[in-house]
């Protein structure tokens, strides 16, 4: 600590620069001789006043020119680079305010030492200080760990994230499956976090059923750097996986070639489906609200949960016993193309064209819903999900599936959740869940069951602990009102044109085209007691992301739930269960 109070030389890196306007939230400063500033550094200031204490100014670069003073013509840098022509190399730096202390808002004074920011200097300039629970997201470009207010993340000021990128380079779920880690870990949650749960939507490949496996790849630096970050690096200990069940697979075996170990399927058997009203989830796209045969969809879904009845794992109506999806499905066409049970199924105001629209719709869900909804499966055998009853983090598997069906399970698992969380009344145990893909579950324009529940997530979720983790390529096309809730906007890798959108007005000029060049692993993260996004660069994940770094799995996910519970449910051919599972 030097004689006036920074951290540093007492040259520091530059002085106030007189030639260009200093405000009290921006100025620039001319680097020194020798020394150097860089995006992203954190530099602070002081400001002399009269009659009052001394005003401390510090703020993050969000800009960096040099040029050469002394030249008149383009052509002079070729007579100066020659030593012909006299002229100094001059770098500057723009600052943009990121705390005054007091709140006394005065410019810095032209020609006042600028000191590069750290340690508590640093701390204080990004308030890191004044945050009572820090969540670390990674290190800031000067190697120092950035951190997140757990504040505007859990719901006690704030709640929900909205991560921004192109898919593949972006890294966007990525960093969002790290900063569960980073939740569960750090010990910012306290005693909470033992009870805390994550749901995990998995849409691309296999990437996510391996977070209970240790990174192969895992090195000395990289522990290093998350011993740096305060976390240990490993894996997440309590994992639970469920994939749909294989087509034409009569024993329910999951749907996943990768991971031959603690996978559950899920499913619905077709009691559940008529009771639960979950048929408005098999038009779960945005534009079929947009469609008069809703109308039929909702009179349907009400005459079903009257009159179905359970019978021997399907379903029975008037007098019919109906074993599968495609029963369902080809006793409600007979019925509405029937004129005489038409009016009672559809109602009587809708017309033939409305009802054969929606019959339409519903015989092409056969396909894409079949195994998903099932009538030949016991239902006493665990088959639904339930994070309540599931480990800390529950992998939903989805992208075998097709796309209809994807809507389906993520509507239908999202509306499960927060109705249970409304049941319970409590903020706590927290749920977080991760949705990538947002803008397909909840575009800008349009309605849909799905995008309803997402948009209650959004503005009520916070009182009810549930905390939505949303991923999508394009912010633009979300719809606005859960972006504007989200306390916290991640943004990696960004297409040009998706840039320029107004939702990415948070970032400074500089930082929009940087976003634009952004590697795999760097984040602009903005919340809401920082002025200005912080970049940064979170660690190699210290979990398996694919099937060639998986480590050895704890003994506890080797088993599924239904092998756990039932130790004679061996579940299909390949389910992949060692010679031990097998009891004969």
């Amino acid at each position: 600590m030097t004689d006036d109070g920074f951290d540093g030389p007492v040259d520091g890196v530059g002085r106030v620069l007189g030639t260009a306007d200093a405000t009290p939230l921006q100025f620039w400063t001319a680097v020194a001789p020798g020394s150097y500033l860089q995006l992203d550094d954190v530099v602070v200031t002081r400001r002399e006043l009269p009659d009052r204490e001394p005003v401390t100014i510090a703020g993050v670069v969000t800009q960096v020119r040099a040029r050469h003073e002394g030249a008149q013509f383009d052509s002079d840098v070729f007579a100066i680079a020659d030593g012909t022509l006299p002229a100094q190399v001059q770098e500057a730096a723009e600052v943009t305010t990121t705390r005054v202390d007091p709140e006394f808002y005065v410019p810095p004074t032209p020609g006042a030492v600028v000191h590069r920011a750290e340690g508590d200097a640093r701390a204080r300039a990004l308030h890191f200080d004044r945050m009572e629970r820090r969540i670390p997201m990674g290190m800031g470009r000067d190697g120092v760990p950035v951190y997140l207010n757990a504040d505007f993340l859990d719901g006690t000021r704030g709640a929900h994230v909205s991560i921004s990128g192109i898919s593949g380079v972006a890294t966007k779920t990525s960093f969002a499956t790290f900063l569960l880690y980073s939740v569960f870990r750090s010990g910012v949650l306290g005693g909470d976090a033992v009870n805390a749960k994550a749901l995990i939507f998995n849409v691309k490949g296999e990437d996510l059923l391996f977070l209970d496996h240790p990174n192969a790849r895992l090195d000395e630096a990289t522990r290093a750097g998350y011993a740096r970050l305060g976390l240990d690096a490993g894996a997440f200990p309590d994992v639970r996986v469920h994939a749909p069940p294989r087509v034409g697979d009569s024993s329910g075996t999951p749907d996943v070639s990768s991971r031959l170990t603690g996978v559950d399927s899920f499913y619905w058997t077709l009691s559940e489906f008529c009771a639960d009203r979950l048929l408005p989830y098999v038009f779960a796209d945005a534009d079929d609200e947009r469609q008069q045969y809703t109308m039929v969809v909702h009179s349907v879904t009400a005459h079903l949960a009257r009159y179905a009845q359970p019978a021997d794992g399907g379903v029975s109506i008037d007098g019919v016993r109906l074993g599968s999806y495609a029963d369902l499905v080809d006793h409600v066409v007979e019925q509405l193309n029937d004129d005489e049970t038409r009016a009672e199924w559809a109602g009587s105001a809708v017309g033939l064209g409305t009802v054969n629209a929606f019959a339409r719709r519903l015989i092409g869900s056969k396909k894409d819903l079949g195994r998903l909804i099932r009538g030949d499966l016991a239902t006493r055998r665990p088959h639904s999900i339930n994070t309540a009853e599931s480990a800390q983090v529950t992998v939903v598997d989805l992208h075998n599936l097709p796309d209809r069906a994807q809507r389906f399970v993520v509507g239908v698992t999202l509306r499960g959740e927060f109705e249970r969380k409304e049941k319970a009344g409590t903020a706590k145990p927290l749920l977080f869940v991760v949705l990538d893909e947002l803008n397909k579950y909840a575009p800008r324009e349009g309605s849909s069951p799905i995008k309803e529940v997402l948009l209650d997530i959004a503005e009520r979720g916070r009182s009810l602990g549930v905390i939505l983790v949303g991923a999508q390529q394009t912010a633009s096309e979300v719809e606005r009102r859960i972006v504007t809730n989200s306390a916290i906007r991640v943004v990696g890798r960004l297409d040009p044109a998706e840039a320029s959108r107004p939702e990415y007005g948070f970032l400074p000029p500089a930082q929009r085209q940087r976003a634009l060049l952004a590697k795999p692993g760097t984040m602009f993260v903005n919340q809401p007691d920082i002025p200005v996004p912080l970049c940064l660069e979170f660690p190699f994940p210290a979990w398996a992301t694919r099937v060639s770094e998986a480590g050895s799995a704890p003994s506890q996910t080797l088993r599924s739930i239904t092998q756990s519970a039932d130790p004679f449910a061996v579940v299909g051919s390949g389910g992949g269960t060692s010679d031990d599972d097998i009891p004969f």
